[in-house]
């Protein structure tokens, strides 16, 4: 009885979750040389003033690592994350809930895939809790708002 209210509960949350953010993903695009927007993102980052703590190179991992887990399938032309933390939002965030320490930091990923070398993809995960408290909301919308701006900036879409 408890494993089947469980799964119930957790089944409701899940549509909850999807219900209120249908796309927890945001992607953008544009025509472009890899090279570009990905030096146009950092600098997009830390025109905020934001520093950008780690630079992970996906394409080459993925490359590194198929043929030990049996894909030798050529996903990108190139992929690379950015990880970054706003020491403001993040305070906020983490002052309106203690629990959105998970929220941070922050990953924007830049990638063009194999097939569309030369469109390039910008994306992120929205911050977002269902169950979280409106000053925790609100603080996590500015989040979003401002991983949405850079982006935008970083694709040249103002």
């Amino acid at each position: 009885m408890i494993r089947a209210t469980a799964i119930a509960l957790l089944a409701a949350l899940s549509f909850e979750c999807l219900a209120a953010d249908p796309h927890p993903v945001v992607t953008y695009s544009q025509k472009a040389k890899f090279e570009a927007v990905r030096d146009d993102l950092k600098s997009a980052i830390e025109a905020k003033g934001l520093v950008i703590d780690y630079q992970s190179f996906i394409n080459r991992m993925l490359e590194r690592t198929g043929k030990d887990v049996g894909s030798a399938k050529k996903l990108y032309a190139d992929a690379q994350s950015f990880v970054f933390c706003s020491a403001a939002l993040s305070r906020k965030t983490m002052e309106a809930d203690p629990a959105n320490v998970s929220m941070c930091p922050y990953a924007m990923a830049v990638y063009a895939t194999a097939q569309e070398p030369d469109k390039v993809y910008i994306s992120y995960r929205r911050p977002w809790r269902p169950d979280g408290s409106p000053a925790s909301k609100a603080a996590l919308r500015e989040v979003e708002a401002m991983l949405d701006v850079i982006a935008r900036e970083a694709l040249g879409m103002r």
